[in-house]
């Protein structure tokens, strides 16, 4: 079934929208139907990564010889995202050599720093986006050819002053960036209303068994596709990890557990319940400190404090076999927690990647070859 931007549907009264990195797949796919066709289009449909079709209309449309370019304009719903109503563009020319090649334009950031999910030099267009963009215009490329597709943001160099790109190391420009391809509303008190709703719904499912609470996108697509968790049993908490869990007592729910990236995991194990970076952060204090209580030097501590990202301390941390420090952050997420429930709920936690691979739980025995038996017994 195909959605249109109208259609998203809305999170306690606040609307959905679709992700900047929609938007580029959308206008690189309507691009390269006109440049391959020669016809024009002003809407275009697409596959978004967690399976739904979107029709998105198009923008600006231009043609010409083995060329097209058009703009579709990034709709935000109800979220407080800068990028709402801007324009995203890709250029699409068909070229004689084989494949895609996606390249940055103007207003596109560029990665200058090691530890973010693309090497420094490259645009910063997210693996998904990329990804999404590969395989439709894959399909579409005429035989014997291939397409460069060049991403554009008019406004985006002045769009990355009221972001954290600069902090990050991404320098001229935004990022396209998207896991689902839909943009979730994040008013708090919308937020928080729909937990509530979803974990009195959850409350009746679990009976005694335990609640799954992943902490994103990464820990919901582990929990649905690899242990085969009912969607009914999962409540996503957002950054609301503390108010979630309040709610889960209140409603009788014994037992949870949590699954998170590092990113999202060391923050519990500092003592912030709400994951926002508005909250507070020391996600990088906190992994340097338990990597070097599992026996890092001090040169591999201050490796760790100078990244950019607590998800790129995880391939150093493996590097110097500190595989201990995953472990100290899954246990210490876990007691913090337990204290702030003050010891009403059992909890355990799981340590995840940015691939969804787990890298540690806490209680260690919690999970029983590929289940949660353990726990959920």
């Amino acid at each position: 079934m195909t959605a249109r931007f109208e259609s998203l549907g809305s999170v306690g009264g606040l609307r959905r929208g679709f992700t900047s990195g929609t938007s580029v797949q959308a206008a690189a796919k309507a691009a390269t139907y006109m440049a391959v066709t020669g016809e024009t289009t002003d809407t275009v449909t697409v596959e978004l990564p967690n399976g739904m079709e979107l029709e998105v209309p198009v923008e600006d449309a231009a043609i010409g010889k083995g060329w097209a370019s058009c703009c579709v304009i990034k709709r935000s719903g109800d979220d407080p995202d800068v990028t709402d109503g801007h324009r995203f563009c890709c250029t699409v020319r068909i070229s004689d050599l084989p494949g895609v090649t996606v390249i940055g334009g103007k207003g596109v950031g560029k990665v200058t720093k090691k530890g973010l999910p693309i090497p420094p030099g490259e645009p910063a267009i997210n693996p998904t986006p990329r990804k999404m963009i590969l395989r439709d215009l894959s399909a579409l490329t005429p035989n014997g050819k291939g397409l460069e597709v060049e991403v554009s943001i008019p406004d985006g160099e002045e769009l990355a002053k009221k972001t954290w790109n600069p902090r990050l190391g991404i320098q001229g420009g935004i990022s396209v960036i998207g896991t689902t391809g839909i943009v979730e509303p994040k008013s708090t008190a919308a937020w928080e209303a729909s937990i509530d709703v979803y974990v009195k719904v959850a409350a009746e499912e679990v009976a005694k068994g335990p609640l799954f609470l992943p902490l994103g996108y990464i820990g919901e697509k582990l929990l649905k596709e690899r242990f085969d968790i009912p969607a009914e049993k999962i409540v996503k908490t957002g950054d609301k990890v503390g108010y979630t869990l309040e709610r889960c007592i209140a409603e009788g729910i014994k037992k949870t557990l949590i699954v998170g990236h590092i990113g999202k995991l060391t923050k519990l194990a500092a003592g912030i319940f709400d994951t926002n970076y508005k909250s507070g952060d020391g996600r990088l204090e906190t992994v340097a400190a338990w990597a070097g209580a599992s026996g890092a030097s001090q040169s591999v501590i201050r490796e760790i404090l100078d990244l950019k990202l607590a998800e790129a301390a995880v391939p150093i941390i493996i590097r110097e076999g500190l595989e201990e420090t995953f472990s100290h952050i899954s246990r210490r997420s876990q007691e913090r927690l337990t204290e702030f429930l003050k010891g009403e709920m059992e909890i355990a936690t799981a340590l995840t990647d940015l691939e969804g691979t787990i890298l540690s739980t806490w209680p260690e025995d919690v999970m029983e070859g590929k289940s949660w038996k353990k726990f959920t017994s």
